[in-house]
């Protein structure tokens, strides 16, 4: 049987379901149990859901596994400079030794072509309803996500979900393996000290909410149809959540992080967990054998290469410094003292608003 047309799964929007939950493997079970793994091989650290980590994780794959780069932006300044500059070096990291990279789109979700549609593929998705977001632009998202799986034709079986602010910073394999997919997960998305609000969307007879990632959609590699089936409960767990005050107050900006972790879950996919998949300055600080700069923190210092997060550096570099246009070329580099990944970021900064032809347009 195909599978349903956007027109239907909009309907979804209208109520939420638990349907397919009988979908659930015994996968699920076993993680209520499971522990951390460090993998020595790679300096990866697993989330091992069966106790032992599957064989087919332990040996080296041997035939390539290209996934097809995928991120959701909308048509405003903030977002189109940060794409520009991520697809810079997705094409710098693309053909190195060590590579998985396949093909690439920024799926569009302001419902219009733009100004990048011949820089960057691009396919054009509608947004949700007028209103139906009620400012918290992130969740287009999984309705973007849904669209473009029925209307793209995607030559790869596995999808990186990426966004804007990702830079590539080495070639990037696939991480994943089959009916795992690879997430990088976040300090702050913990389901343990959330079950009173989980529990309205995760029921009791799935399990416990441990069961539910520590992690977002993004930077995840995962199997196209894996995708396929988690958009649609992604779309409808994310609207529920922004439709219940108490949830949508305690989740915040990340809700929509939390309905990707829930929705996986519900369908009984469980990620591998890869700490080696980003970075984040200025918490992190050496690139080492990481893959992704995530600049999504602002780096204050001052002149001592000291940090001064919360307050307004005598150097910084903040994203939402450029809301309304693309930073400057030539940005000035950190103060000594400042770390590798702070100074690494302004420096790839730099190249790519240096090569890009037409860097100053809005």
């Amino acid at each position: 049987m195909g599978r349903a047309s956007p027109l239907v799964l909009v309907t979804l929007v209208l109520g939420f379901c638990f349907a397919g939950y009988n979908l659930v493997t015994m996968v699920m079970h076993n993680r209520a149990i499971s522990r951390w793994v460090e993998d020595d091989s790679n300096g990866g650290v697993f989330f091992d859901p069966v106790i032992r980590m599957p064989e087919n994780m332990r040996k080296p794959k041997t035939v390539k596994a290209p996934f097809h780069v995928a991120l959701t932006a909308t048509d405003a300044p903030y977002s189109k400079w940060q794409c520009r500059i991520m697809y810079y070096w997705y094409k710098k990291q693309k053909d190195l030794p060590g590579s998985e990279m396949g093909g690439f789109t920024r799926i569009l979700h302001s419902g219009s072509p733009d100004n990048l549609m011949d820089e960057i593929p691009t396919v054009v998705v509608d947004p949700l309803p007028e209103g139906l977001d009620r400012g918290y632009i992130v969740l287009n998202r999984p309705w973007a996500f849904v669209q473009w799986l029925e209307k793209a034709t995607i030559g790869e079986d596995y999808i990186l979900m990426a966004e804007p602010d990702h830079i590539f910073i080495s070639p990037l394999p696939n991480l994943g393996s089959g009916g795992f997919p690879a997430a990088y997960p976040f300090f702050y998305i913990k389901p343990a000290e959330n079950e009173k609000l989980l529990r309205k969307f995760f029921p009791e007879e799935m399990g416990p909410v441990t069961n539910i990632d520590p992690i977002g959609n993004s930077p995840v590699i995962i199997k196209k149809d894996l995708l396929e089936k988690i958009a649609p409960t992604w779309m409808n767990v994310s609207l529920k959540m922004k439709d219940d005050p108490e949830t949508d107050k305690a989740f915040g900006w990340v809700l929509e992080m939390y309905a990707y972790a829930v929705a996986s879950a519900l369908n009984g996919v469980q990620h591998i967990l890869r700490m080696d998949f980003m970075l984040q300055p200025p918490w992190d600080f050496e690139i080492g054998k990481k893959f992704i700069i995530h600049y999504t923190y602002g780096c204050d210092y001052n002149m001592k290469g000291e940090l001064t997060y919360g307050k307004i550096g005598e150097w910084r570099f903040d994203k939402r410094s450029f809301l309304h246009g693309p930073p400057p070329r030539n940005l000035s580099l950190a103060p000594p003292g400042v770390p590798e990944s702070v100074v690494s970021l302004v420096k790839m900064v730099n190249e790519a608003t240096a090569n890009i032809p037409n860097w100053d347009a809005s």
